[in-house]
């Protein structure tokens, strides 16, 4: 069983000691659920597409091997302790977790990141419009904003990918009308932190901006972004007529690695429910796009402790078995 493998592969360790702080250790009270098995379920939800908390829940208690897999024994949690379990760790718990992740990736080499990535992708809120055309009407946080196919109203997910492993390295989730610009310095500050010396960053030209480049370079990278049509500066890298690029033939070669970011896009979308949102509010969107990538390392690692590297971006082979 692929997922089976997964789940049972991971060295989660190191996880387990950053959420035991969250439960309590004495006192009176139900002895609770392992945090690490909560986590694994809440991965099984995303690996396996399955829609709400609630069917998650139904799906362990009918599906022993499964429950199992995630580390429960006799009993299964309801849905409303996977709740719980969100609020408790809350946003920075997510991303830490998905942090360990990523360094357990760093350190067995499968990610490098010279090569950096960073865009952004759309998706849509649970929640209909409000009157004022502006924000939701049951989700107060999602705004209209530009997607793919017109306005829609909902959160846009912003990524820096690895160019050669095309996996997550950082993200943030925004408004659907926040200016992409102002996520790029953020994103950047957080490769630092994590350790990962990128020398060179590639963007589309909608990251045209002084301030931009000038952030990429005070990182010691080099910016391969295309500059505006209007734009003067000889030689520039642009994009003309039916998206054919010109420009230096170095940073043409480069540029065109930018269409791993699409990739890393359409894998959490198709797979891993990362624009099926059934959560309301920006700390849960942010939290329901940290498991749909985290589901993407913990399949990179997988392929990694079995010694398949080129499996590592495979997700159908660990899901539909």
């Amino acid at each position: 069983m692929g997922i089976k493998q997964v789940l049972g592969s991971l060295n989660l360790g190191c996880i387990r000691g950053f959420l035991m702080p969250f439960y309590h250790g004495e006192g009176a009270g139900r002895k609770p659920y392992d945090p690490v098995s909560m986590l694994r379920a809440q991965l099984l939800k995303h690996l396996l597409r399955v829609p709400s908390d609630r069917r998650l829940a139904l799906l362990l208690k009918r599906n022993r091997k499964m429950a199992k897999a995630c580390g429960f024994k006799r009993k299964t949690p309801s849905h409303g302790l996977f709740t719980q379990f969100r609020h408790r760790l809350g946003k920075d718990g997510y991303e830490k977790v998905f942090s360990l992740l990523l360094k357990q990736l760093l350190k067995d080499g499968a990610v490098k990141g010279e090569v950096v990535a960073l865009d952004s992708t759309a998706i849509k809120a649970y929640s209909q419009r409000s009157l004022d055309n502006k924000s939701g009407r049951s989700d107060r946080e999602a705004r209209v904003g530009r997607g793919r196919r017109g306005f829609i109203l909902g959160y846009k997910v912003h990524t820096a990918c690895c160019a050669s492993s095309e996996l997550p390295l950082a993200f943030t989730v925004q408004p659907c009308n926040v200016n992409e610009k102002l996520c790029f310095k953020p994103l950047l500050e957080k490769l630092k932190r994590r350790g990962i010396g990128f020398k060179t960053v590639v963007a589309d030209a909608q990251y045209d901006s002084a301030k931009v480049r000038n952030a990429v370079r005070g990182c010691g990278a080099e910016p391969v972004i295309p500059y505006r049509k209007s734009s003067r500066v000889k030689r520039a890298l642009k994009v003309g007529r039916n998206f054919v690029v010109h420009g230096v033939k170095r940073l043409v070669s480069l540029f065109r690695k930018r269409v791993c970011i699409e990739r890393v896009f359409s894998r959490p979308k198709e797979w891993l429910l990362l624009d099926h949102l059934r959560v309301k509010g920006l700390e849960q969107v942010f939290i329901h796009a940290c498991l749909s990538y985290s589901a993407m390392l913990v399949v990179a690692l997988t392929a990694v402790r079995q010694h398949k590297p080129s499996l590592i971006r495979s997700i159908k082979h660990y899901t539909t078995r």
